[in-house]
């Protein structure tokens, strides 16, 4: 099975180097595929570096069926083609998470019928469609998930280019995906792997932090400093609404949540830039403190400490004023 894989998909593929000195053979190494469920392969030793135990991404140059050897290539990888297959790899990766998980949660009941007349029944109402019921069996966990790609990922996968890709477009188009299928998946079954995807895929709000320090010690004062901070708010969209929050005497925290980094960062960017220009042009400065970028909730506790520190340095100052006097 493993082997047909390799015959039958994509020659680029992710690979670990093996660890074990014991296989470093005379010739080559060899190395495990990820995405074949560790199968080994062989690359020369003039090709091998010596950072082992790396995830690299080799060509496969060759593929003996029946006596089981693969020959692997890394330096006819170009960077495009590592790019796409790191890619591919983590969709693959999410993938083989989603149809774990149904694997694992589907009850013998709901895969098997009871009775041999009922599973006649139900099979001759498929074959007047042409469509065959998904035959997952009550067997163990491995079973289950190899049917669900044989049945489910892989036809996905030749439609859409990826079952990630497939898996993705469900979230809206549910009965368009899985409707190209040859087989008709259980009720059962599509609720169960309908909502591990929407949990798995649906884009979650990420919380984007930038700290920055706002002064002005032109006549213009604290009215400039506002002035820019709203400046900076304008610059907000319906998908990335951005705060400007007080943290300390000058220092100041710019805030949003966004379901896409990269245009959460670029928005709060622009912020800055509008509160550095509007600053400016009243004689004041912008100092960037920390740059935006996703923050988790110890990061958030940050403010809070900052703004203690700064109390703490104002009494420590004024106690060593008292002590002068």
């Amino acid at each position: 099975m493993k082997m047909d894989w390799l015959l039958q998909y994509c020659p680029l593929y992710s690979l670990e180097y093996c660890k074990a000195a014991t296989l470093i053979a005379e010739m080559g190494a060899y190395v495990k595929l990820l995405e074949y469920d560790n199968t080994e392969g062989m690359i020369l030793l003039s090709e091998l570096s010596r950072r082992l135990g790396r995830n690299e991404v080799v060509v496969v140059l060759h593929v003996d069926k029946e006596k089981g050897y693969i020959d692997l290539s890394k330096r006819r990888v170009s960077p495009e083609d590592i790019t796409k297959c790191e890619e591919r790899y983590m969709k693959s990766k999410t993938v083989a998470s989603i149809l774990r998980h149904v694997a694992s949660k589907i009850p013998s009941t709901d895969v098997e019928p009871k009775t041999k007349a009922r599973r006649a029944a139900r099979q001759a109402a498929h074959d007047e469609d042409g469509a065959e019921e998904l035959p997952v069996s009550t067997g163990n966990e491995e079973d289950r998930l190899e049917m669900l790609y044989e049945q489910i990922a892989w036809p996905l996968g030749k439609t859409y280019g990826h079952p990630y890709d497939a898996f993705k477009l469900s979230l809206a188009e549910p009965d368009t995906v899985f409707g190209t299928l040859q087989t008709t998946i259980s009720p059962a079954i599509k609720t169960l792997l309908t909502a591990t995807i929407a949990r798995r895929l649906t884009p979650q709000p990420i919380k984007i932090h930038a700290d920055i320090e706002v002064t002005c010690y032109t006549p213009a004062g604290i009215d400039a400093i506002k002035k820019a901070l709203k400046a900076g708010e304008k610059e907000s969209s319906e998908a990335v609404p951005i705060k400007v929050k007080l943290v300390a005497p000058l220092f100041y925290v710019l805030t949003t949540n966004a379901t896409d980094n990269y245009a959460a960062v670029d928005r709060l960017e622009r912020a800055i830039a509008s509160i550095q220009s509007t600053i400016e042009d009243q004689g004041g400065s912008l100092v960037v403190k920390m740059k935006p970028k996703a923050v988790s909730e110890t990061d958030e506790q940050d403010p809070a400490q900052l703004m203690a520190k700064a109390g703490q340095e104002n009494a420590e100052v004024s106690g060593d004023e008292d002590d002068e006097e």
